[in-house]
């Protein structure tokens, strides 16, 4: 079992009252209630935080990386439980070693009509994880912190809309869109960016551009 660092109490703190763009803010009575999770830990190269590669199969969002989550249930009662639910179906993760700190406000998603609270928690017990549901996840990655921090690892990413946005290719995957976005937002919020160079922009790869589409 391992304590909450300081710099992700730090994180929980100010991500409460971060200030949502106004093109992220939900329409009123609009979108579907979903959650993910941003899972941080303690892992063999430092802290790390919890992501998937989606299934190239997958209808929506397929072969993207992206923080475990989904639709939020009725049954759950609300996003932390949705987001420890698909966390658990997705990658085969013990909920119970999982300390829940705090959920971000609402992000709205144009594109899927989601409205998607992002819930942010510490894995005091890890346990194993694996693509636990092939149908929708190709594969599962503990990504260490120093290697998004990484300035080399990061880079501006033009999207379909013509706008770029900030992108990270770590272990094998290339980070973009809202999750890339999610964790720029944190990563300067808890005061662990580096300097990287912005004015790098690169074009959406052709495979990634397809399985967007």
């Amino acid at each position: 079992m391992t304590q909450v660092p300081d710099w992700l109490d730090t994180l929980a703190a100010q991500a409460q009252r971060t200030s949502v763009p106004r093109y992220l803010r939900p329409p009123a009575g609009q979108g579907r209630h979903a959650a993910v999770l941003m899972l941080f830990g303690e892992g063999p190269h430092g802290p790390d935080v919890l992501l998937i590669q989606r299934s190239t199969r997958g209808r929506r969002h397929a072969g993207q990386p992206a923080f475990p989550g989904g639709g939020v249930d009725p049954e759950d009662g609300g996003p932390v439980a949705a987001a420890l639910r698909e966390a658990e179906e997705e990658t085969g993760l013990d909920p119970r070693g999982v300390h829940v700190l705090c959920t971000m406000p609402e992000l709205y998603l144009t594109y899927s009509d989601n409205r998607v609270t992002p819930v942010i928690a510490w894995w005091r017990e890890p346990s194993a994880v694996h693509a636990a549901s092939p149908d929708e996840v190709d594969s599962v990655e503990r990504v260490p912190i120093a290697e998004l921090v990484d300035p080399g690892n990061r880079t501006m990413l033009r999207h379909l809309s013509g706008i770029a946005g900030p992108a990270f290719r770590v272990r094998g995957m290339l980070v973009w869109g809202f999750t890339a976005m999610v964790l720029d937002s944190v990563l300067r919020e808890a005061g662990l960016e580096l300097p990287w160079d912005r004015s790098r922009v690169e074009e959406l790869p052709p495979e990634v551009l397809r399985l967007a589409r």
